[in-house]
């Protein structure tokens, strides 16, 4: 199958990305990375985010001692985690690339993450190996990777066809409406977004943009990983460490080591 459209965030969609995720738990899935990467990795220290978007779980794990360099396609995204990181005094390396082409010459790292589902916009097994092994390649021995992945158990149960959610913020009203279509044979989530801001002074704009995401068996993102010469450590239902994977889990957070010696 042929790659699907990249995950934009263009333009005001990544502007308006930190009010459509504020509720989001992430000092919580921070702390949990950090404990998760510790139990196995004590000394790690040097880390690569991968897929960073605005920026928030590198500026949160920050704090904890980490050496953190940061990357995402979008310029967008990238635009708003810079300007984030210089109001917090934040020495992360935020930088534009594409994780199936990752070359950071700063490798190896202690560890690599990616998360809140975006391993999945890359979308084929062809794909999604080049991630695999470009992680592989930059990790040092001993090196952990940590990913979160949208579950297919699921997605397939309970997926919303449609779901509209509404925001306020100090000058708008905006309406995000989101559109999905599953598509069962590829596992792709095809989901429009339209999003509606009615401002103050009663001007009102409209933007749309579709994106294109996979759900994953933990099964087949095993042998992804053992193709790749990643180790398998555990397997979390979302940031939850004494909890079972079951069909409700909707995401879920894998842990792999790279061992032996680097080629």
């Amino acid at each position: 199958m042929s790659d699907p459209p990249q995950s934009s965030y263009i333009g005001r969609h990544a502007e308006l990305y930190d009010l459509f995720y504020e509720d989001k738990p992430y000092a919580k899935e921070a702390a949990f990375v950090h404990q998760c990467i510790q139990t196995f990795n004590p000394k790690a220290k040097k880390m690569l985010e991968l897929a960073c978007g605005t920026g928030t779980h590198s500026l949160l794990l920050e704090p904890y001692g980490y050496e953190i360099i940061a990357i995402d396609y979008s310029p967008d995204m990238l635009g708003r985690a810079k300007e984030k990181a210089q109001k917090k005094n934040s020495r992360v390396d935020f930088r534009q690339q594409d994780m199936r082409t990752l070359d950071v010459p700063e490798r190896p790292f202690d560890a690599i993450i990616c998360l809140f589902d975006s391993l999945g916009y890359v979308a084929t097994n062809e794909s999604i190996l080049q991630v695999f092994n470009g992680v592989h390649r930059h990790l040092a021995d001993g090196g952990i990777f940590l990913f979160e992945f949208w579950h297919a158990g699921a997605m397939l149960r309970s997926y919303d066809p449609v779901r509209v959610r509404r925001f306020q913020t100090p000058s708008s009203e905006i309406e995000r409406i989101s559109e999905t279509r599953v598509d069962y044979r590829e596992q792709l989530c095809h989901v429009a977004y339209t999003i509606h801001e009615l401002n103050a002074d009663g001007t009102h704009q409209t933007l749309r943009e579709t994106q294109v995401n996979r759900f994953f068996l933990v099964q087949e993102m095993n042998f992804f990983l053992q193709q790749a010469n990643l180790h398998p450590l555990k397997w979390f239902p979302g940031f939850q460490k004494n909890e079972q994977i079951n069909a409700e889990t909707w995401h879920i957070v894998a842990m792999a080591r790279k061992e032996g010696k680097s080629k």
